[in-house]
């Protein structure tokens, strides 16, 4: 087999080793060294393997939070230093997109109008609310789970679970635009979808499987919202949207747990 001929079957491969640094490359701020044009090619291929790099993030943040516990840091506080650690290595790219997507959808009478103000770098009201509501309810819910048996688990699965809408979304509606990083990636396979959420589902069997039923139910409510509001608002996703779908994903798994752990 040629070089040409490998490199269009695994252009065309469900999925890839490389796959996953490229995933780390896109959705953390890690020096990761990755084949450029191989990514490329994968394209919206290579998103099965966004929900396994949310363990990578979720346990490092967690790391954070348990020493800082251990050093006698009050509960409230380690919470909020693994958010900060988290923050740091995804480069706040969800809480950014939730910021514009609160903006575009509640600041804008049309459609075109709230696409306008989601790619504004600019934040308006509605983003600061949301982005203090989301910070305030992620630390909370932290402080609930941290001190708690089996809360190192809950939160790589928190990590994966929230990733896997982002995916889903991809897959499933149309791009709202016809530029920026979703449109950039491309639709996502449908098979690729189902890799990725059943990935995100079988880490959570294994790691927490008191809590799977709960963590379907209310992350997929708290996205199936999110997503009906993006449709009828702006016809669809975009990269905002996804990074949105991530936030209260993950707002819904740590409420989950904050009630199954305490």
């Amino acid at each position: 087999m040629t070089k040409d001929d490998t490199q269009a079957t695994d252009s065309i491969a469900l999925a890839t080793v490389t796959d996953i640094p490229a995933a780390l490359g896109l959705l953390t701020r890690l020096p990761i060294r990755l084949d450029a044009d191989q990514a490329q090619r994968r394209g919206a291929r290579s998103a099965w393997a966004w929900p396994l790099v949310g363990l990578i993030p979720a346990g490092l943040s967690a790391i954070f939070g348990f020493v800082a516990l251990r050093l006698g840091v009050p509960t409230l506080g380690a919470a909020g230093l693994a958010l900060v650690a988290q923050v740091m290595i995804t480069g706040a790219m969800h809480e950014d997109g939730l910021a514009d997507t609160a903006d575009g959808l509640w600041g804008g009478m049309t459609p075109a109008r709230r696409l306008e103000i989601m790619k504004d770098s600019h934040i308006g009201a509605f983003g600061v609310i949301a982005l203090v509501l989301s910070l305030l309810l992620r630390a909370a819910l932290l402080a609930a789970i941290l001190p708690g048996d089996g809360a190192f688990w809950a939160l790589l699965v928190t990590g994966v679970i929230s990733r896997a809408p982002m995916v889903a979304l991809m897959s499933v509606m149309q791009n709202a635009r016809q530029a920026g990083l979703s449109q950039s990636v491309g639709r996502v396979p449908s098979q690729t979808a189902w890799l990725a959420l059943a990935s995100a589902g079988a880490i959570a069997l294994i790691l927490t499987p008191y809590a799977v039923l709960a963590l379907l139910l209310w992350t997929g409510l708290a996205v199936v919202i999110l997503a009906g509001l993006a449709q009828s608002k702006i016809g669809g996703q975009t990269g905002d949207i996804l990074g949105a779908s991530q936030q209260v994903a993950e707002i819904a798994a740590l409420a989950v747990f904050a009630a199954l752990l305490t």
